[in-house]
Protein backbone atom coordinates (compact mmCIF):
# COMPACT_ATOMS: atom_id res chain seq x y z
CA UNK A 1 0.00 0.00 0.00
CA UNK A 2 1.46 3.25 -1.28
CA UNK A 3 5.24 2.46 0.07
CA UNK A 4 3.64 0.33 2.76
CA UNK A 5 3.88 -3.21 3.30
CA UNK A 6 0.96 -4.48 5.33
CA UNK A 7 1.14 -8.06 6.99
CA UNK A 8 -2.13 -8.50 6.16
CA UNK A 9 -5.01 -6.72 4.26
CA UNK A 10 -8.54 -7.00 4.20
CA UNK A 11 -10.14 -5.01 1.05
CA UNK A 12 -13.76 -5.76 1.90
CA UNK A 13 -13.21 -3.88 5.01
CA UNK A 14 -10.50 -1.46 4.19
CA UNK A 15 -8.73 -3.14 7.11
CA UNK A 16 -4.64 -3.73 8.02
CA UNK A 17 -3.72 -6.31 10.27
CA UNK A 18 0.20 -5.88 11.98
CA UNK A 19 1.82 -8.12 13.84
CA UNK A 20 3.46 -6.30 15.88
CA UNK A 21 7.26 -7.70 17.51
CA UNK A 22 9.12 -6.06 20.47
CA UNK A 23 10.91 -4.25 17.53
CA UNK A 24 8.29 -2.16 17.59
CA UNK A 25 8.86 -0.89 21.10
CA UNK A 26 11.75 1.68 20.37
CA UNK A 27 11.06 5.44 19.79
CA UNK A 28 11.99 5.19 16.02
CA UNK A 29 9.95 2.16 15.46
CA UNK A 30 6.76 3.92 17.55
CA UNK A 31 7.23 6.90 15.44
CA UNK A 32 6.85 5.11 12.33
CA UNK A 33 4.08 2.89 12.86
CA UNK A 34 2.72 6.17 13.91
CA UNK A 35 3.39 7.75 10.63
CA UNK A 36 2.24 5.05 8.94
CA UNK A 37 -1.23 4.73 10.60
CA UNK A 38 -1.82 7.87 9.83
CA UNK A 39 -0.93 7.22 5.97
CA UNK A 40 -3.57 4.68 6.02
CA UNK A 41 -6.13 6.15 8.04
CA UNK A 42 -5.97 9.19 5.59
CA UNK A 43 -6.88 6.84 2.77
CA UNK A 44 -9.37 5.06 4.43
CA UNK A 45 -7.64 2.08 5.99
CA UNK A 46 -8.16 1.24 9.62
CA UNK A 47 -4.95 -0.60 11.30
CA UNK A 48 -5.29 -2.91 13.75
CA UNK A 49 -1.96 -3.75 15.69
CA UNK A 50 -1.74 -7.39 17.44
CA UNK A 51 1.32 -7.93 19.87
CA UNK A 52 2.93 -11.29 18.42
CA UNK A 53 2.95 -12.32 22.15
CA UNK A 54 -0.85 -12.06 22.03
CA UNK A 55 -0.87 -14.33 18.81
CA UNK A 56 1.18 -17.11 19.89
CA UNK A 57 -0.78 -17.11 23.56
CA UNK A 58 -3.99 -16.29 22.82
CA UNK A 59 -4.79 -16.84 18.63
CA UNK A 60 -8.53 -17.20 19.51
CA UNK A 61 -9.03 -13.91 21.09
CA UNK A 62 -6.68 -12.23 18.53
CA UNK A 63 -9.07 -14.30 15.52
CA UNK A 64 -12.14 -12.76 17.50
CA UNK A 65 -11.32 -9.63 17.59
CA UNK A 66 -9.81 -8.99 14.15
CA UNK A 67 -12.94 -10.79 12.68
CA UNK A 68 -15.19 -8.29 15.08
CA UNK A 69 -13.27 -5.23 13.17
CA UNK A 70 -13.77 -6.15 9.93
CA UNK A 71 -17.24 -6.92 10.44
CA UNK A 72 -17.84 -3.36 12.20
CA UNK A 73 -16.01 -1.78 8.79
CA UNK A 74 -17.69 -3.86 6.41
CA UNK A 75 -21.26 -2.64 8.05
CA UNK A 76 -19.89 0.78 8.46
CA UNK A 77 -19.17 1.12 4.85
CA UNK A 78 -22.24 -0.06 3.44
CA UNK A 79 -24.39 2.43 5.71
CA UNK A 80 -22.38 4.60 4.13
CA UNK A 81 -23.56 3.19 0.54
CA UNK A 82 -27.23 3.20 1.51
CA UNK A 83 -28.97 5.96 0.06
CA UNK A 84 -30.78 8.54 2.45
CA UNK A 85 -34.60 8.37 2.49
CA UNK A 86 -36.39 11.73 2.92
CA UNK A 87 -38.80 11.92 5.99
Amino acid sequence: MGAYVADFYCHEARLVVEIDSRFHDGSDAVERDRVRDHWMKSRGVEVVRVRTSDVAKQIEVVLRSIQRAAKNRIEEREKLKRPLRPD
